[in-house]
């Protein structure tokens, strides 16, 4: 039997069966020496990448960005979903991905790692979350 979960904007909270939940996290993570290798179209690559993660793995992508050398990402999911474990998932996956798509990478980045073993991640509460949003959709600019 599939769970139904039924999202509402009214109060910004998600309900499925049994629990109610509003869970939001900004995570960034950086390249293996801050190397600015997120370049020349391979950020927007990412992007596209890590939303088709997102939808596999039943999590949602409230605003991203793509640096030359971090990447933040404002996800929103469910309780059961450890956010080390959702790290793992996104920072592995592409990292895999990227390696396979563009092998020149790896010439960069000796050692053969494209992330940084670090991470931040942050909670963000009804009153941080715009700011939060908006802070990653102005990286870009900055």
């Amino acid at each position: 039997m599939d769970k139904i979960i039924y999202t509402t904007n009214i109060s910004n909270l998600t309900y499925g069966r049994g629990y109610v939940y509003s869970l939001q996290y900004h995570i960034v993570w950086c390249t293996k020496f801050r190397k600015k290798v997120l370049l020349d179209g391979i950020d927007n690559e990412i992007k596209d990448y890590l939303n088709d993660l997102a939808k596999e793995y039943s999590f949602s992508i409230m605003a991203m960005e793509v640096m030359p050398d971090h990447i933040h990402i404002l996800v929103d999911c469910k309780p059961q979903f450890f956010p080390s474990d959702m790290i793992k998932i996104l920072k592995g996956n592409t990292a895999r991905w990227l390696f396979m798509k563009h092998p020149e990478l790896k010439k960069q980045l000796w050692g053969g790692h494209l992330w940084n073993p670090s991470y931040c991640i942050v909670t963000a509460s009804d009153r941080s979350y715009d700011q939060v949003k908006q802070y990653i959709d102005s990286q870009k600019t900055r």
